[in-house]
């Protein structure tokens, strides 16, 4: 009998109606496992969930943003945000990223972008210096910034740095993380921590296109932290990543190709410079066709020309012993 009321017990948590609400057994989580290795000590009303982090990103540069605004996006750096920040009817502002990520000096913004962690496309990560001096930045000059912490968990090289949110003393930081890069990319399960009132509208936001994300999934992510089940799936990951990656450095050390951003950190892909004057679109194409895909790196960019010879390897979808004869075909397409 206790099993059979445990079972309509757990039924209606994943079924009921939360309307503006979330599932307060998966916010526990986070604030109990999740944040806090990040270094984040979090209240329930700074917390929300949503449909993964591009959804995050949207309700996030929707709140803050409108015409009128300069939003700071990184140059390389995430397509979608430059999308989202027009969306907006603000001005998307490039910041050119270096070798540790974002630059502080230059920075003239209402809302500042970065991925700090694993900085999208190049892997670089930010060193604390240069995150305090932005936190110190945003304080001075009033704007805010918009922390989406890209591959966290994928540090397998180094201990993982600390969040940018979680050395934010004056509440200038929201923080978008979630679920789906590490779970699997179809759960479509993020949040957002920042200060209540900016959750407190962005929960408004969320309602307007969705109550909240689905019940069942959210208490489904609830047991699968709670269990354990979240920690074992990142060290196996880890442990794979480490070896894709070392064997693709490898071959790509053997084909003479040449590494852009040398991620130090670890991550899920290598940025790439193919030699000046090939175009990294048209070699896609042809790589398709011999059976290895590969990401044009223009679309990281702001602007229409140059930077074509950019282009991403990942090794987070492809099996071990296919990597070097890929890595191998890439190269003889370039010769």
């Amino acid at each position: 009998m206790r099993a059979a009321g445990a079972g309509k017990a757990r039924f209606a948590a994943l079924t009921t109606d939360y309307y503006d609400r979330d599932d307060p057994l998966l916010i526990q989580e986070l604030l109990r496992t999740i944040l806090p290795r990040r270094g984040i000590a979090a209240r329930e009303d700074e917390v929300l969930l949503t449909m993964g982090a591009q959804n995050a990103l949207w309700i996030a540069a929707t709140a803050l943003l409108r015409p009128g605004r300069r939003a700071g996006v990184e140059n390389p750096g995430y397509p979608a945000w430059r999308a989202i920040v027009a969306a907006t009817g603000a001005t998307a502002v490039p910041m050119n990223v270096d070798a540790q990520g974002l630059p502080v000096q230059g920075l003239d913004a209402d809302v500042v972008f970065t991925t700090p962690s694993h900085q999208c496309p190049t892997n670089a990560t930010m060193p604390v210096d240069r995150r305090v001096a932005l936190l110190e930045a945003a304080e001075a000059r009033g704007f805010v910034i918009i922390e989406d912490d890209y591959e966290f968990e994928m540090s397998f090289l180094k201990p993982v740095a600390p969040a940018l949110k979680s050395l934010d003393r004056g509440g200038r930081v929201i923080y978008a993380g979630s679920f789906s890069k590490s779970v699997f990319p179809g759960l479509r399960l993020g949040y957002l921590v920042g200060p209540p009132g900016f959750i407190a509208e962005a929960r408004a936001l969320r309602g307007l296109m969705l109550k909240h994300p689905p019940g069942h999934i959210q208490r489904t992510m609830a047991y699968f932290l709670g269990l354990g089940h979240y920690d074992a799936l990142v060290n196996r990951m880890k442990g794979a990543y480490r070896r894709r990656r070392q064997v693709m450095a490898e071959a790509i050390a053997a084909e003479g190709l040449e590494v852009a951003g040398q991620g130090g950190f670890g991550g899920s892909s290598f940025w790439m410079r193919a030699p000046e004057g090939v175009d990294t679109e048209a070699l896609a194409l042809r790589l398709r066709a011999d059976g290895v895909l590969i990401e044009p790196g223009r679309a990281f960019f702001a602007g229409e020309e140059g930077h074509r010879n950019s282009y991403r390897l990942a090794y987070s979808s492809i099996a071990l012993p296919k990597i070097p004869e890929g890595v191998a075909r890439i190269a003889r397409a370039l010769r």
